[in-house]
């Protein structure tokens, strides 16, 4: 009942405005020929509609409501500043020893890591701590090789199956490029690492397996928080706290997601500097060209008017 009352509001508000119109082309007369004329009535046909239709479509229910993620002053935010690549270093120290175990970087090999991160020597050791597929042997056997560089990271779970079933259900995203699939890039990251909480008083008990987190988009999702406090040990000595790894995780990730951020700010410079030479230049050879050209104007006319007055006398 209330769909046929809002359709025939609609019919009737746009009834009205074309009869209205047809009226303005016929010098404010409608097609009987009778003066028409807008009533009360219709402005509040039309003002009615309009506010129910902007209350259906900005109505949303409890689940649809999610925090923002606040914006960090992340050092790698500016125009020409670079990522940190010691922070980068340290969080794949804790992807590894953290995220790899539900999360993949399929589109990550490990000789991205040379002269980012890690030495030539050091990703090689990397990538040999893994087992790769090789070639079978004279039995036809299956058989396994160390890794080497042009290897990609390896997959924590054999197929999605495995994946689905190791995690409730869910299926744990691929994380070579999920900085920049979520709004909010790194932002989001460090605030979901970081935002775990007790559900709010009031709703349901969470299932078995699930964790609230005001971030993620509906508050509960598979993964329970996990980052505590020295979960993982720096090489460099910084201390490992929870706000420490999220952020060293999330730059990692932001750097996965563009390995050519920093090559892109620095030819970004490279740019600026030379339009702004050739600008100069430019400016410049516009001004002297300008003068020259505009001293001459100026003597060929004073040269005509001293002719005319020549040939008047």
């Amino acid at each position: 009942k209330k769909k046929k009352k809002m359709a025939a509001g609609w019919k009737q508000a746009f009834g009205t405005v074309f009869r209205y119109a047809s009226s303005l082309s016929n010098g404010g007369k409608n097609v009987s020929g009778k003066t028409f004329r807008l009533s009360p009535r219709f402005f509040g046909i039309v003002a009615a509609t309009g506010l129910g239709t902007g209350f259906a479509l900005s109505t949303i229910s409890a689940e649809d409501l999610e925090l923002h993620p606040p914006h960090y002053p992340w050092s790698h935010n500016g125009v020409f500043s670079a990522l940190d690549h010691k922070s980068i270093r340290r969080g794949y120290l804790v992807y590894k020893e953290v995220c790899s175990a539900c999360h993949s970087m399929n589109f990550i090999a490990f000789r991205s890591l040379v002269g980012v991160s890690h030495t030539e020597d050091e990703a090689k050791a990397l990538a040999e701590e893994y087992e790769y597929p090789a070639d079978p042997d004279e039995e036809g056997n299956p058989t396994t090789r160390p890794g080497k560089l042009s290897d990609y990271f390896p997959e924590p779970y054999p197929n999605e199956e495995a994946a689905r079933f190791a995690n409730s259900g869910a299926l744990p995203p691929d994380l070579s490029l999920v900085c920049l699939a979520r709004h909010g890039e790194e932002d989001y990251i460090f605030s979901i690492l970081t935002g775990y909480t007790d559900p709010p008083a009031g709703t349901e008990e969470l299932a078995e397996g699930m964790a609230y987190n005001p971030y993620f988009p509906g508050g509960v999702l598979a993964m329970p928080q996990q980052l505590f406090q020295d979960s993982v040990e720096y090489d460099d000595g910084t201390p490992a706290t929870v706000s420490q790894m999220a952020k060293d995780v999330s730059v990692f990730l932001r750097w996965a997601a563009e390995p050519g951020h920093d090559e892109r700010k620095r030819m970004g410079m490279k740019v600026i500097m030379i339009l702004s030479t050739v600008t100069l230049v430019v400016y410049y050879w516009k001004r002297q060209a300008w003068n020259e050209g505009h001293h001459d104007f100026i003597n060929r006319h004073l040269s005509c008017l001293l002719l005319e007055e020549t040939s008047l006398e």
